[in-house]
């Protein structure tokens, strides 16, 4: 049989293909911040950033990785979520820690509403750019950040991201293999220090610009 399907069938190897797609999560959000921290510098200068983004063939070879990568990750997650559901004694999500926390426990919920917001995301952005390309990116972001209960739920759901990754980041390693008792103070601390950086990152922006005259 083949090694991969066995791979993808095995609790071990679901848990690994988990990890690998959730690094690729872990630098597109990084990326992605960093691109939005240039709506500070003006029209202009964000909707350059954004162009080069959509020019550039790595990056965009990249998204349809990504996508692919987004689509397994949720699918695993889903399965493992049920598989573990059926077994009697066994901690939710792929977690080796004695100590259940909040955000392990909370994993598949916390993964579905992030899905749910990423679906409004990408409508909100998608299809005005397609039905009107013509339009400014920047203007577009701007105009959303304005609207009360858009920011609101965007928020929000930077708020549940950051309950995701607490114990996301830490997994992720651990299912790799390079959390072990010595190095796993420092990525649960790194783990911390990605996930308040990420979620006050696209948050200070979404409330700047909607307290921006």
């Amino acid at each position: 049989m083949n090694s991969n399907y066995l791979m993808i069938q095995s609790s071990i190897g679901r848990k690994i293909i988990m990890a690998i797609t959730g690094i690729f999560l872990i630098f597109f959000l990084l990326l992605h911040l960093s691109i939005n921290f240039f709506l500070f510098y003006g029209e202009k200068t964000f909707n350059n950033a954004v162009i080069f983004m959509r020019s550039n063939i790595f990056i965009k070879i990249s998204e349809y990785i990504l996508a692919l990568g987004f689509i397994i990750h949720i699918l695993l997650g889903f399965k493992l979520h049920l598989k573990n559901k059926k077994s009697k004694g066994k901690i939710d999500y792929y977690i080796k820690n004695d100590i259940t926390t909040f955000s392990s426990k909370s994993m598949i919920y916390t993964g579905f509403l992030i899905l749910c917001f990423l679906i409004l995301h990408l409508m909100n952005f998608m299809i005005p750019i397609y039905n009107k390309p013509i339009i400014s990116d920047y203007i577009l972001v701007i105009s959303l950040f304005k609207n009360p209960i858009y920011t609101l739920i965007y928020l929000i759901s930077f708020c549940i991201l950051g309950i995701h990754l607490n114990h996301g980041f830490q997994s992720t390693f651990q299912s790799l293999g390079f959390s072990n008792k010595r190095n796993f103070f420092w990525i649960q601390k790194l783990g911390y220090f990605y996930t308040w950086f990420i979620c006050c990152g696209f948050s200070i922006i979404a409330i700047w610009f909607f307290l921006k005259n």
